[in-house]
């Protein structure tokens, strides 16, 4: 299928060849048949995708922040290279999103009903249930292709609860705003469209508002007042996309007394207190299409909030614009200016720097737009990117920003040949496949298990590392697999059975044994016949509680996804099994939502040796992520962030510091593939695998408890 993107780096828009998503639970697969093209949301990424660096630094100043605290605490080698990578990915373009329903969706609605959506400009959309709406019969394409936008304008108006007869301005009169005309006029308003544009003045002036057009009228206030007999309006609806602040002043003065102000677009935010404390405004900012946007619970699981308590969602906003398009009280067709084939989309966007541009239409079934569907695409690869052929055809199973950044590249470096990618979308698989020589990208789990490939690498979401792992021992293939290993005991048992019968290596990522300094600590540690005490500092830093990574039947909790590498990594120093263990979380709080990211994990070991491992997700960015620290016979190894390491009365060793930072992800992979070709063992072994795994599971379910 064909799919519109936006290159992110070079600033151009472009249409890909990818598979079809793949169907997932409480989501609708849909054909599309017709999108249309933003001219305000997609436009503004297009223009930041055209800007250079300095502009796009201008354009996220937030961004700038980030990147150089990434600098000061993992070098600029480290951060330069996570920058590149970023800009490299392709965005996915679009949110408006008309098709049918296709075989094998579990959204309620039968195969074939012709639904609205906010899917992307794609061929096939997979899109979470509670955002897709069957589209009246009265209503057509063309028309429904403008619901989402139309629900966002609908979403502001709600937000300022007009009654019949009030008068409200809109300000900045684009589809989102003449849309907002329109369903004003419905609800009873009388309404003051004002923009800079004669010809989007004179389409509200159709639709039935007075006008105020700001290229003739220099005093829109003083217009406002006239209108209104000189007491103020009720309300004003800023749809409007403009850096100054004056947008939100002239708002305030053209307000009566206790006048409501919503923004829908994106203006200054440089508010003068004396404009709102006079008259008691009431400003609020609307959150796109309504209740239900970003929540997790609600979009991607499916979740309906209860109707009687939450009127109005994203997805009842939807059917209201249907609604009112049915009825003929919102009219759309006057707002289409051009009309294109999908292959033709680069030429669409183009369009949108023509003035006064409203409505293009990308259309995905007339003539040569018509294209075959199908989960894999074979991938043309440039012969410099081919991979030489070798032992080790190795297939990936996701390619999200760690595996594109890191270990695709590792293994390239260590001459895999690379045979499928697979990804739930199609979009990153065929993207980082051109660009590293995949043959094929895929959406289907089983291309991933064919002959072809003989190693497979698992760098899924964290509940899927168990079910592939075991795909592929069953397949008899190698298997690396990005930690964790897996969430629970008895996914663990099942494993180690599986790679008992399979003949094959079993590898997890924990690719800080494989670091350089490590490898310096380990041969110095060697040399040490006694038990050492271990201290290891992990500033791990904070995620929002909603994220995935917190679910324990998803992500597993941060202490299973990411401590887990430091169990191994103390297990690997020490160099003897793990005897006890016990760990303890931050106090419950009213001020902190989660505390098992804020714990101090002790370990014993048969050797003698004992060790703390110190996860806290509350520190700060100033301090280095990672600190592991060594006492022994008198001497004291410490390591900050894998590039500086210092001995403290160590005889024969002072320090050993690195110009960039070196996890040892790319010598974890040498390793593997090496074993591969030697027909070796793994360079993890199998037994420190399965009980770095079980010792992690029960520390985290001893924390939950």
């Amino acid at each position: 299928m064909l799919q519109v993107v936006q290159n992110i780096n070079k600033g151009t828009t472009e249409i890909l060849e990818v598979p079809t998503p793949k169907s997932r639970c409480k989501h609708a697969l849909i054909q599309t048949s017709l999108t249309l093209i933003s001219s305000g949301t997609e436009k503004s990424l297009v223009d930041f995708g055209k800007s250079g660096l300095v502009g796009k630094a201008v354009g996220q100043p937030e961004k700038v922040k980030m990147v150089l605290d990434k600098v000061r605490t993992d070098g600029i080698a480290s951060t330069y290279s996570a920058v590149k990578s970023k800009l490299d990915e392709p965005m996915q373009l679009g949110y408006c999103n008309v098709g049918t329903v296709m075989k094998g969706s579990d959204c309620g609605f039968p195969e074939g009903t012709r639904v609205v959506s906010n899917g992307k400009h794609a061929g096939v959309v997979c899109v979470p249930r509670n955002l897709v709406v069957a589209i009246p019969e009265n209503v057509s394409d063309e028309q429904a292709v403008f619901t989402v936008l139309g629900s966002i304008a609908l979403q502001g108006i709600r937000l300022i609860s007009p009654t019949i007869g009030e008068t409200v301005v809109v300000t900045g009169l684009g589809l989102i705003g003449l849309m907002a005309v329109q369903i004003l006029k419905a609800n009873g308003c009388k309404v003051i469209g004002i923009d800079f544009d004669a010809q989007k003045c004179e389409l509200a002036r159709s639709y039935g508002a007075e006008v105020i057009d700001l290229s003739k009228v220099a005093d829109p206030i003083e217009h406002v007042s006239h209108l209104t007999r000189g007491r103020g309006v009720d309300a004003v609806l800023i749809t409007a996309s403009s850096k100054s602040n004056s947008i939100i002043h002239e708002a305030a003065t053209m307000c009566r007394k206790r006048g409501r102000i919503v923004l829908v677009g994106v203006v200054g935010l440089e508010l003068n207190r004396a404009d709102f404390y006079e008259k008691e405004l009431t400003f609020q900012v609307s959150c796109s299409y309504g209740p239900g946007r970003y929540d997790e619970q609600y979009e991607d699981l499916g979740n309906d909030y209860p109707y009687g308590f939450v009127r109005w969602t994203e997805q009842r906003n939807f059917e209201s614009i249907l609604d009112l398009m049915s009825s003929g009280q919102l009219d759309v067709s006057s707002l289409i200016n051009f009309r294109f084939p999908v292959r033709q989309a680069a030429e669409a966007y183009n369009k949108l720097d023509i003035p006064g541009t409203l409505g293009i239409l990308l259309d995905y079934e007339s003539g040569s737009s018509k294209i075959e569907l199908s989960t894999v695409v074979q991938l043309e690869i440039d012969a410099e990117n081919k991979a030489s052929p070798g032992a080790g055809n190795v297939s990936f199973l996701g390619c999200g920003n760690y595996a594109s950044r890191v270990l695709v590249p590792s293994f390239a470096k260590a001459n895999a040949n690379f045979q499928t990618v697979v990804t739930s979308s199609g979009i990153s698989g065929v993207h980082h496949g051109k660009k590293h020589g995949f043959s094929k990208a895929s959406t289907q789990e089983c291309d991933a298990f064919t002959d072809d490939t003989d190693t497979v690498v698992i760098a899924t979401q964290h509940n899927l590392h168990a079910s592939q792992t075991l795909q592929a021992l069953k397949h008899k293939k190698n298997v690396f697999v990005e930690k964790p290993l897996a969430l629970s005991h008895e996914e663990i048992d099942e494993i180690e059975a599986a790679y008992q019968n399979s003949g094959a290596l079993l590898m997890v990522g924990y690719n800080r044994r494989f670091s350089p300094q490590v490898r310096k600590m380990k041969s110095l540690l060697e040399a040490k016949r006694i038990p050492k005490t271990f201290i290891m500092t992990m500033n791990a830093g904070d995620i929002p509680k909603e994220s995935w990574v917190h679910q324990p039947e998803v992500g597993g909790g941060r202490i299973i996804g990411e401590a887990c590498h430091y169990i191994d990594l103390m297990r690997f120093l020490v160099g003897a099994p793990i005897s006890s263990y016990s760990a303890a979380k931050l106090g419950n709080s009213d001020y902190i939502e989660v505390t098992e990211d804020k714990a101090i994990i002790t370990l014993t070991f048969e050797d003698g040796s004992i060790g703390s491992i110190h996860y806290f997700a509350n520190g700060g960015k100033a301090f280095p992520k990672e600190r592991i620290e060594v006492f022994c016979d008198d001497g004291v190894l410490q390591l900050d962030n894998f590039r500086k390491l210092v001995g403290f009365g160590w005889k024969g060793f002072t320090k050993f510091n690195l110009w960039s930072q070196d996890k040892g992800q790319d010598k974890c992979v040498d390793s593997f593939m090496s074993a591969i070709r030697n027909r070796d063992v793994s360079p993890i072994p199998a037994d420190e695998i399965f009980e770095v795994a079980r010792v992690t599971v029960s520390i985290a379910e001893s924390l939950r408890d």
